[in-house]
């Protein structure tokens, strides 16, 4: 890079931390604490506050990775080009944002679901009690899987990063070889 892309940077790396923290934080903490509650429906009823709660800081984190993402692949363009093995990660960082957002956008319709079923019996926010509906029950079963796809997903996407920041050290051996080379 040329420049410095503090902003943008920063835009991408804090959306991201905040993507993958708070959506760990969700399925350990919120989703675990409130499988405690005393009452069945509370369970439903307090995790979905919650989610509720978190929903716009969320959203923000998304907006703030995508347009620093958007940001840096702009900002390194030239790189991009020259470097088979930057265009391959970002690639496959950019699959795996796609499909990070994916399963972050299908377990909030999942949300939904549980929390217009939230006066159904329940033993946990992802574990069916006897006597909740098949849509419940089906609902659930699906986010006790989601709710660690997302937060991996986004581990993928925080490695893929650290890479990229790796691949931008100044390749001196290299370009002391090229130099060398250039002279004979």
């Amino acid at each position: 890079m040329s420049g410095r892309n503090t902003v943008i940077r920063s835009l991408h790396d804090l959306g991201l931390a905040a993507w993958f923290g708070g959506s760990l934080m969700g399925a350990v903490g919120l989703n675990g604490a409130t499988a405690q509650a005393a009452s069945p429906q509370d369970r439903l009823r307090l995790s979905s506050l919650g989610w509720a709660k978190w929903a716009p800081v969320q959203l923000a984190a998304l907006l703030a990775h995508g347009i620093g993402g958007i940001g840096l692949i702009g900002a390194n363009k030239t790189r991009l080009a020259a470097q088979q093995e930057s265009r391959t990660n970002t690639t496959w960082k950019t699959i795996v944002t796609v499909l990070a957002g994916a399963t972050t956008a299908y377990s909030g319709i999942l949300g939904r679901t549980i929390k217009n079923h939230q006066d159904e019996p329940t033993h946990g926010v992802t574990e069916p009690a006897d006597g909740a509906s098949d849509l419940l029950a089906s609902t659930q079963r699906q986010q006790r899987v989601l709710q660690w796809v997302t937060p991996a997903l986004t581990l993928v996407v925080i490695v893929l990063a650290a890479q990229q920041g790796e691949q931008q050290r100044p390749l001196k051996g290299l370009l002391q070889t090229t130099i060398k080379n250039f002279r004979k």
